[in-house]
């Protein structure tokens, strides 16, 4: 494909001018052959509309906390801008917590999962009042001792995550609500439901269920069944002790992604409006309500973009070699049929490229035969100097990076437009703006990290 039609005008032809801009303003350069970008209108559409959706089907003054999934976008200030736009932070690890923190985004709007949690992680967050969903009943048994060892200033929302065991998607690795799903205490398993209300029973800190059905190639059916099944166990705790012991539901996230065309589907409102058709309990003001979408917040605004270092030909098929490889889309190049990626084409001033599609692979710089982006994909014909951007990447896409070969982190850019006035006459004219939000690895960088200042360590032993 040349120029991407879409759904979704504004977003693709915010695309087209940032990647015009990144070749003249010399964000993507022969020397500096890859880069991601990120639509920030686009990100900050994304969280409105995510508020809306759950707002229009909430009675009025149910606390709903948006927490983005970080995992998807590890980058403080994509973490900060979330913030500002009223969402909070999902955790699965030291690091993660420590860039939410970097980020602002304050320990009440924050919530660690991880089915490996630390005694210290555990203290950590118990002391900066994190909300902690226990993954397991030894997880549990490891909070009790912590709460035991003293009384805490105030004690934060604290869960145990529960696998509904309703099944999984088209994708198992990312299914995760299977019958032998490491994640979670299994609600079906003999005996677990009746150990889950006495566990409630027993603790009167534990307020919150949580769950989490899986993400990419889960059917929204899927996702509402497991939500249902959490649901249903809160009102049996909850009449079981006589009281509301459970306060809150975290439900996860996972909504798919369409990486198909520009078109947003399915969206947040339509999973809202499921959610509240298939568990209408869930948004009548009784339950606070946690989500932990990451993907489907962030996709839709984020491209690599590469250039194409050599176009050659081999047994009658033209492979375009770019530097956009396993090293950025290392899902897609490993798993192709799970992750298929879209791929615009953009000559070497960064102009959308039109002419007859011809059959062609998009290579990988990566020293082995499968670091391939595409393979036998209709597009204009790709020569040195063009330019290709792999669409939807936004999310994982900036944080699975792949070290093969020692190839360098790219540098992640922002980017909006803005009006400014020429001339004597004022009149007015559209810039792409960039800012910074990673700067790309330097090779100082790659050796410091390759062990460079113990280079003689090893020498020393016989």
């Amino acid at each position: 494909m040349g120029h991407v039609d879409s759904g979704n005008d504004g977003a693709a032809r915010r695309r087209d001018a940032a990647v015009r801009a990144a070749v003249r303003q010399g964000i993507v350069t022969a020397d500096r052959p890859v880069v991601g970008l990120l639509d920030v209108p686009g990100i900050r559409a994304a969280a409105a509309a995510l508020h809306r959706a759950f707002a229009q089907v909430s009675a009025p003054g149910t606390d709903v906390l948006h927490a983005f999934a970080v995992k998807a976008a590890p980058l403080v200030p994509v973490l900060r801008l979330l913030a500002e736009e009223g969402l909070g932070a999902e955790v699965a690890s030291p690091g993660e917590l420590a860039l939410a923190r970097a980020a602002g985004v304050p320990p009440a709007r924050t919530v660690l999962d991880s089915p490996a949690k630390t005694p210290a992680e555990l203290r950590e967050a118990l002391a900066l009042g994190v909300a902690v969903n226990a993954d397991s009943r030894e997880e549990l048994v490891r909070l009790d001792g912590l709460l035991d060892d003293g009384p805490l200033a105030s004690v934060p929302p604290l869960g145990l995550r529960v696998n509904p065991q309703v099944g999984g998607g088209s994708i198992s690795a990312l299914s995760t609500a299977t019958p032998t799903s490491k994640f979670g205490v299994p609600l079906r398993d003999e005996g677990a439901r009746e150990w889950l209300v006495r566990a409630y029973a027993e603790r009167p800190w534990l307020t919150r269920i949580h769950a989490h059905v899986g993400s990419q190639g889960c059917p929204l059916e899927l996702m509402a069944a497991g939500v249902r099944a959490v649901y249903e166990l809160a009102e049996e705790v909850n009449e079981h002790v006589g009281a509301r012991r459970v306060r809150s539901l975290d439900i996860g996230g996972g909504l798919p992604v369409n990486f198909a065309s520009d078109d947003v589907t399915p969206t947040h409102a339509a999973y809202a409006r499921l959610l509240a058709e298939a568990v209408p309990g869930l948004f009548d003001g009784r339950y606070g309500l946690v989500t932990e979408f990451g993907r489907s917040l962030l996709a839709k605004s984020g491209m690599v973009l590469a250039r194409v270092e050599y176009a050659k030909s081999a047994g009658g098929r033209r492979i375009a070699v770019t530097h956009a490889g396993a090293q950025v889309a290392v899902r897609t190049v490993f798993a192709p049929e799970a992750w298929p990626l879209r791929v615009a084409v953009y000559d070497a001033w960064g102009r959308p490229k039109d002419g007859a599609p011809e059959s062609q692979d998009v290579a990988g710089p990566c020293c082995f035969a499968g670091d391939l982006i595409a393979t036998g994909r209709s597009l204009p014909r790709l020569e040195a100097g063009d330019h290709v951007a792999l669409l939807d990447t936004g999310a994982y896409y900036f944080s699975n990076h792949f070290a093969y070969n020692t190839l360098p982190r790219p540098g992640v850019y922002g980017y909006a437009e803005h009006q400014r006035m020429e001339g004597a006459t004022g009149t007015p004219s559209v810039d792409v703006r960039f800012v910074p939000v990673r700067p790309p690895q330097s090779l100082d960088e790659l050796v410091a990290e390759s062990g460079g200042a113990h280079a003689v360590g090893l020498t020393a032993l016989r």
